[in-house]
């Protein structure tokens, strides 16, 4: 139980019609979880304004009202406060109403196009093998201690956030990895969050179908880095165009990695086997089983991040040694009829071609690579053509299929795909709407030391269809297939 004016700290009040010492004790977004002593807050969300909701939650008997519009009527005994933004207020509110877990932890934010998942998960698993606690908060789970949670956004509800931060502070965490997502981001449920620092990895095509324009996604990125205050560190891959501009104005302190370009921390490839990679990091050499440049990349960051923290450098690159790949990402499997499968995330037009380079670099051109690509219903619909177009040039054989259609024609989907496809190339496309059939036809198709690259799920084990979701694990169906 709080005091509402202990929650409002840092809150911009525009008005407040009642009491402010009242006691509070329930914070919610949700009408329908309203109750006697509860605080409401009135989001008004991407297709929900919470403002309508209103009188359900004074008919549950909440003692204090949040919003961006007053009521034309107020209702005596419940207190009203008017602020600009409510996403804004329920962010910092939650902080408040857990104590303000991250001032206590070193909370790294980890935020671009592709690999936040495997920074993040990286840094976690590195750092906990070096004998400290930590938290994790990514697309796939949230974990600390023996305790792992799923997740429903890689940047969760505030409330969420802040519970589970508060969770790995009693538990004694010192460190958490969180991904950062632009629409988080944007709809302010990083705010309250005190970070240690954060990593940029990289900006390419993506999530056009919220932000509209790539200058508008990259700007809402870059708030996070502009967010920062003059104790924590900005960290950015200076392979990519748009390192500089995203800590241009940074008040932290900025920092550099990178393979191919002049940074304050430099790898080098020095080996790239079907097993694993042989690195170099500043003067250290690390053999990894994590396959291909942009895991190269990622390490680096993770190197980097660990040293910004003051962590011993020599130590770090030992416990990164044992590093394995991350669930959905890069992960290969061999069948009994001596088909390699890799399963990936890959759900960009950017992410999909360092697929294709990771797996160029194992191929000795005597066998082929069959793809088993789709994109998900419902978004970016102009970066389809460009998938379609990538996997067309770099493999023998596209099977194009579903991914999480959602409430679109699969069969829409895929003619947009083939848009990208040059006329010559459409020889090799097939089309087969049911994922777990395509999947099916290329292992039937593939023959011993073909490779066989499923694209665009990796760690999902459900597939969204029409408002349902069903099980669905790429990874574990074409174990089974390989193996039957």
């Amino acid at each position: 139980m709080k005091i509402l004016k202990e929650l409002l700290y840092k809150v911009s009040l525009h008005a407040v019609s009642g009491a402010t010492d009242r006691a509070i004790n329930l914070v919610t977004a949700d009408s329908r979880s309203c109750s006697e002593g509860a605080l409401f807050v009135a989001i008004n969300g991407v297709s929900v304004n919470g403002h309508q909701f209103i009188d359900a939650a004074i008919e549950k008997g909440v003692s204090a009202i949040i919003c961006e519009q007053l009521p034309h009527s107020l209702k005596e005994g419940v207190t009203y406060i008017q602020t600009d933004n409510t996403r804004a207020a329920l962010s910092k509110i939650a902080s408040n109403w857990y104590d303000h877990p991250s001032s206590t932890i070193k909370v790294v934010g980890v935020t671009g196009t592709n690999g936040k998942t495997s920074v993040s998960t990286l840094l976690f698993e590195t750092v906990r093998s070096l004998g400290y606690d930590a938290g994790l908060v990514s697309t796939i789970k949230i974990c600390y201690g023996d305790e792992v949670f799923e997740t429903t956004h890689t940047t969760p509800d505030p409330l969420v956030v802040q519970y589970h931060l508060a969770q790995m502070r009693d538990r004694g965490c010192t460190y958490c990895f969180m991904e950062v997502s632009s629409h988080g981001i944007d709809q302010e449920r990083h705010l309250g969050i005190e970070f240690e620092g954060a990593v940029f990895t990289n900006l390419s095509h993506d999530h056009l179908d919220y932000h509209k324009t790539f200058a508008a996604y990259r700007d809402v990125k870059k708030r996070l880095f502009d967010q920062l205050e003059t104790r924590s560190f900005a960290l950015a891959n200076a392979d990519d165009k748009n390192a500089k501009y995203m800590l241009q104005n940074s008040k932290a302190t900025s920092h550099f990695y990178g393979i191919k370009s002049v940074s304050d921390y430099k790898a080098q490839i020095i080996e790239n086997q079907s097993t694993g990679m042989l690195i170099r990091i500043e003067d250290k050499e690390l053999y990894t089983p994590l396959l291909g440049a942009f895991n190269a990349s990622n390490l680096l960051a993770v190197y980097a991040v660990c040293s910004l923290l003051g962590l011993e450098r020599d130590e770090v690159v030992v416990a990164m040694s044992a590093l394995k790949p991350v669930e959905g990402r890069f992960n290969v499997v061999k069948g009994s009829n001596g088909v390699y499968a890799i399963v990936d995330f890959a759900h960009t037009p950017d992410a999909l071609g360092n697929v294709f380079e990771a797996i160029a670099q194992l191929r000795t051109k005597n066998e082929r690579l069959l793809t088993v690509l789709g994109c998900g219903g419902n978004r970016d619909r102009a970066k389809r053509p460009e998938m379609g177009k990538i996997a067309s040039e770099q493999s023998d054989l596209v099977i194009f299929t579903s991914d999480n259609p959602r409430n679109e024609d699969p069969l829409e989907i895929i003619k947009q795909m083939n848009q990208g496809v040059s006329v010559e190339l459409h020889k090799k496309i097939l089309v087969q709407p049911d994922r777990f059939e395509a999947i099916k036809m290329a292992v039937t198709i593939a023959q011993p030391n073909d490779l066989l690259l499923i694209a665009g799920k990796g760690h999902e084990k459900y597939q969204e269809i029409n408002g349902q979701r069903f099980d669905f694990d790429d990874l574990k169906i074409v174990k089974e297939l390989l193996n039957a």
